[in-house]
């Protein structure tokens, strides 16, 4: 691709003909880093606190401060992004490699701890959080690379929504494989497909269409300026942070829900992930084309609502209830492909309309992967303690006990999910008459 290419001619040729080949050379590295996501932030706790009897309140402390950690580096880890862009893509796939064999060799440690590290909880708890701290960050470098390559093509909201359901369509296949591999075949078995498919989507990568690295002109508020000195990537963030904590909670919760509320056998556990993120998958094309009716944030903000009924009646089931709850995983995965797909692309547009994208796009993703680790981080840093505090512990058949574990995976979550959504409407959708960030063709007043 010719580097002085347009913002959004650089879009159009990568969404030309041929696309779906630089579609795949692109999201394909999405995969694993979706693989890999499931067993650090979703099975990990549930695998510490049964596996090796690690308390709630001090694993959650532990797992509080390793993705704060990680997620402090984030700003960081992003500019540093930027100057490797600047130098060379082929920089950027060179650390980008050695990133991936740290974050594979990570897991492995993580999910098998030597027995050494076993011989206490306190020698246990501290392996996990220094290996935790390696291995986030190994992850963060990856992801933020890869998330700044996507924005720097640019184009229209209609084309960057389809270049990030790439990626997230993608990702998603991996988190299905993540669901089903553990239970099927095993931890062992996971890591290494996860080591495979890695190893594939870097090569994919390599042979993925080159984006442009000129900027585009400078807009009204000062290209240069902090991300978080920029007004309208504050009001996007403040919603991004909040719904990303009302997602997080249930996906730190879901495998103690299923296992103690619902008290479903193990053999359906793969049935629920699978169907939750098959359907996420399979909705992305659906509210893609939604968005060219509705812009992104109007179609977000769809997404939103649709999450905060199927929870509402996520709390009113009990034991035996597979069935509802395959239909609850299947409605909030579709409400969850708004999550993935739209608010990367409202960021991509938000960059390129402040006048910096080519330069800093990696500063950007760097403090919005920031956002993300700070979601996780409270979601297991708050949720679990809680859940302790109240009584709650794993195997409890208390009724107050469950009915606390309720509570917090799905009410809790409905509450901060109105919150984000209140505020997507008041700091984005009315407060901002960008076509980016509005319907196409439409603005509101203040």
């Amino acid at each position: 691709m010719d580097t002085g290419a347009a913002p959004n001619e650089a879009a159009a040729r990568f969404l030309g003909p041929g696309a779906w080949r630089r579609g795949l050379g692109y999201g394909l590295l999405g995969l694993p880093l979706a693989f890999v996501a499931l067993p650090l932030y979703v099975i990990l706790p549930n695998h510490y606190a049964r596996e090796f009897a690690a308390p709630l309140g001090l694993l959650g402390a532990v797992l509080l401060g390793a993705r704060l950690i990680d997620a402090v580096l984030d700003p960081w880890i992003g500019r540093w992004c930027d100057r490797l862009f600047a130098r060379s893509h082929r920089t950027v796939l060179a650390v980008c490699a050695v990133s991936a064999v740290v974050l594979a060799l990570g897991l492995w440690g993580l999910l098998f701890p030597p027995a050494l590290a076993r011989g206490s909880t306190a020698t246990l708890l501290t392996w996990a959080g220094v290996l935790m701290a390696i291995t986030y960050t190994a992850f963060s470098i990856v992801s933020v690379a890869h998330q700044s390559w996507g924005a720097r093509l640019g184009g229209t909201e209609a084309q960057r929504s389809r270049i990030v359901a790439w990626r997230e369509a993608l990702s998603l296949v991996g988190v299905l494989l993540a669901a089903v591999l553990p239970a099927t075949l095993g931890l062992g078995a996971t890591v290494t497909a996860f080591a495979v498919l890695l190893a594939l989507g870097w090569l994919a990568w390599t042979r993925a269409v080159v984006p442009p690295t000129g900027a585009s002109s400078p807009a009204e508020g000062g290209a240069g300026r902090s991300p978080l000195r920029q007004p309208a990537f504050q009001r996007l963030l403040a919603v991004f942070v909040l719904n990303g904590t009302a997602s997080a909670i249930p996906a730190t919760l879901v495998l103690f829900f299923v296992q103690d509320r619902l008290q479903a056998p193990a053999s359906i556990e793969p049935a629920f992930l699978a169907t939750y993120f098959l359907c996420a998958a399979l909705s992305m094309p659906l509210w893609v084309r939604l968005v060219g009716r509705l812009g992104l944030a109007r179609t977000w903000l769809a997404g939103m609502g649709l999450a905060v009924a199927v929870f509402v009646w996520a709390a009113t089931l009990g034991e035996g209830d597979i069935l509802p709850f395959l239909i609850v995983c299947a409605l909030s995965g579709i409400a969850l492909g708004t999550d993935l797909a739209l608010p990367g692309a409202m960021l991509a547009g938000l960059v390129g309309r402040l006048g910096e994208r080519g330069q800093r796009e990696g500063a950007y993703f760097g403090w919005w992967s920031f956002a993300a680790k700070l979601n996780l981080a409270l979601a297991a840093g708050l949720a679990l303690p809680l859940l302790a505090a109240f009584g709650y512990t794993p195997g409890s058949r208390d009724p107050q006990a469950l009915q606390t574990l309720t509570i917090a995976y799905c009410l809790l979550p409905c509450a901060l999910k109105l919150m984000a959504a209140g505020l997507l409407h008041t700091l984005v959708i009315r407060r901002d008459t960008s076509p980016d960030l509005l319907p196409m063709g439409q603005a509101t007043r203040p």
